[in-house]
């Protein structure tokens, strides 16, 4: 007999959207470009030929259209790997499990998770204005130890071995990009090793009026093989494994924190990301 899921386990909106992202599934493209900053999905979805669909809830905004005749959306998720939890386990719903029935569909469909983010360095070797393409990534959250099926990849051992921290070291996760994405985005793109971390202040080495672990925090990441830093690459690539779908994170460095420099017009930088991330893609 098939498992029906219940209403307190995925949540449908009154049209029978689901809950947070506010989406159907005829709303959704097969290939999604993910942002962080809400304000950025207008900045995507101008460079599309077309738009066919406008839809938003809380900061779950979702622009589907064209470009050069492939169908695309762009969808914010917001700030962290908890509400990437939710958008990748919402997103899959979409096209993996019947809404109406509330059963899981007997044939699962894989989307393509392309996420363009701001980062900020830790490699005096990447300075600011490079896109860097992750290979592996490393959360500092511990949020795939709520899933059980996430199996670590061999950077793992690497980031615990070197990593001088073990009360942080049991929340530390890994995983890594789909290679097909990743060697598909060649000319204008960096490697590199990505860490997410659960916050902006303290988890990234900055002191207010609350002193943070270590002041060599970002220099013993990079110690660790780690070259970047945001908040939401290492639970996209963990869920996209575990659901079956392919993901890549493209970051433009806007800052580098060991050499100080800032890239103060980041914004045309980041235009610059989305334009040839689109047109990289389209030739896929």
């Amino acid at each position: 007999m098939e498992k029906i899921i219940a209403p307190s386990e995925m949540p449908l909106n009154h049209d029978g959207s689901v809950y947070h992202i506010n989406l159907l599934p005829e709303d959704i493209a097969d290939t999604i470009f993910l942002v962080g900053d809400p304000e950025r999905v207008e900045r995507v979805s101008s460079f599309f030929d077309h738009i066919e669909i406008k839809k938003q809830k809380r900061e779950f905004i979702t622009h589907t259209g064209t470009y050069q005749g492939k169908r695309a959306s762009v969808l914010s998720t917001g700030i962290g790997t908890d509400n990437i939890d939710i958008v990748l386990n919402e997103l899959d719903a979409l096209v993996n499990i019947d809404l109406a029935q509330r059963t899981i569909k007997t044939e699962k469909k894989s989307l393509t998770l392309i996420r363009l983010g701001t980062s900020g360095s830790v490699n005096p070797q990447i300075d600011a204005g490079s896109i860097v393409k992750t290979n592996y990534t490393a959360g500092f959250d511990g949020l795939m130890r709520f899933y059980p099926d996430h199996t670590e990849t061999e950077f793992h051992a690497q980031i615990c071995n070197r990593l001088p921290y073990p009360g942080i070291q049991p929340f530390i996760y890994t995983s890594q990009v789909d290679q097909g994405l990743f060697q598909h985005f060649q000319e204008g793109f960096t490697a590199g090793n990505t860490g997410s971390l659960s916050g902006f202040y303290g988890p990234q080495g900055r002191q207010l009026r609350l002193r943070s672990l270590d002041p060599e925090f970002l220099t013993e990441l990079h110690h660790c093989g780690l070259d970047n830093f945001e908040m939401e690459t290492s639970a996209l690539y963990a869920f996209s494994k575990l659901l079956g779908h392919k993901a890549i994170s493209l970051n433009c460095i806007i800052a580098n924190r060991t050499t100080g420099r800032f890239l103060e017009d980041y914004k045309s930088r980041v235009d610059q990301m989305i334009d040839v991330s689109l047109q990289r893609w389209a030739q896929l």
